[in-house]
């Protein structure tokens, strides 16, 4: 291997093009060697900008021997099949979320990787941010009491007609799109000890898939009250609120914040109400550089396969309990 990384890219997808490609571009540890894409055209627009090779087809980048790392920000029911060629191709892979639609199968390449001595990690951007780390230290040093319930809610306007995130063969559906936000959030803060108790689901009208859900979860052992919502036919909202015996705190601009955001810490108790401003963070370059570290290791990072497996286990737990209600009338 070359003292940069050299990384590849199976597809174009907005989220590549926008955030991904500028990070890797930017990070002195990597570089943009290969772009694969079905769509010649589409694929040349994505490379020139870093001066890389366009190969036609996900397979043909997959078996590059001048590519060491792959970046897959394929449609979610494409995830399982590439990641496991990435691998067995003796790549590392950096994958979007959720790593796939089950737990089982994302265990599977969890110890395909591990076999391999390969990095594997889940794309969730927002855990590598400072903010929340803040804020953790913020319940663990009693700021606002003892935690007696949670509440995040990520939703986003809209999408055009035919966008992914609405075709099921391609495991659209808010849940994988906008769900894992809030659920990954409440992991983040509270702990691995969550249980699902019910859940809710949207579709709307000539919509294939659930365009909005919510999801309520205790926490083992102190029975804190977890309230998730999340959905894609929305205001867009990115918050979450920690509430405890003798305060509250709030975050906005919770899971997507630009690199130049100034992060805004709320806190409510009896004394009144004050701000903690935080200093701006790239989560993006947060998050290839902790790819980077787990690339140099050869190893999967402990804390990711445990957080993406019980993540998982609560997707697929919210998944099965929803009840699904009528979508509303046009």
């Amino acid at each position: 291997m070359t003292d940069a990384i050299r990384v590849g890219v199976l597809g174009s997808a907005e989220i590549a093009r926008r955030r991904m490609l500028p990070a890797f571009a930017r990070s002195a540890a990597f570089e943009i060697t290969a772009i694969a894409s079905r769509d010649p055209g589409r694929g040349a627009a994505a490379a020139a900008p870093y001066r890389a090779r366009v190969l036609h087809g996900y397979a043909r980048l997959i078996e590059d021997g001048d590519v060491d790392a792959v970046y897959i920000p394929l449609p979610l029911a494409l995830h399982a099949e590439w990641v496991e060629a990435a691998l067995r191709a003796g790549k590392h892979v950096l994958a979007e979320k959720p790593l796939s639609t089950s737990m089982e199968v994302s265990a599977h390449l969890f110890a395909l990787a591990r076999r391999r001595r390969l990095a594997l990690m889940e794309n969730v951007m927002f855990i590598h941010h400072g903010q929340h780390a803040r804020v953790r230290r913020l319940i663990e040093d009693g700021v606002i009491g003892e935690p007696r319930s949670f509440h995040a809610a990520f939703t986003v306007p809209r999408r055009p007609a035919g966008d992914i995130r609405y075709r099921p063969e391609l495991g659209g559906g808010a849940l994988w799109d906008t769900g894992v936000y809030p659920v990954r959030a409440a992991q983040h803060l509270l702990g691995a000890e969550l249980t699902v108790v019910g859940a809710v689901a949207t579709a709307a009208a000539g919509v294939d898939v659930d365009t909005a859900g919510a999801a309520l979860l205790r926490r083992d052992g102190d029975g804190v009250g977890v309230h998730l919502t999340y959905g894609l036919d929305h205001a867009y909202r990115s918050t979450y609120e920690v509430c405890g015996s003798t305060g509250r705190l709030t975050l906005d601009m919770a899971f997507t914040p630009p690199a130049d955001h100034v992060p805004v810490i709320r806190l409510h108790d009896r004394s009144g109400s004050r701000e903690l401003r935080l200093d701006p963070e790239d989560q993006v370059a947060g998050t290839v550089a902790a790819f980077a570290e787990a690339v140099r290791r050869g190893a999967v990072r402990a804390e990711d396969e445990k957080a993406t497996l019980e993540q998982a286990r609560l997707l697929r737990d919210i998944l099965g309990t929803a009840v699904p209600t009528p979508a509303p009338i046009d």
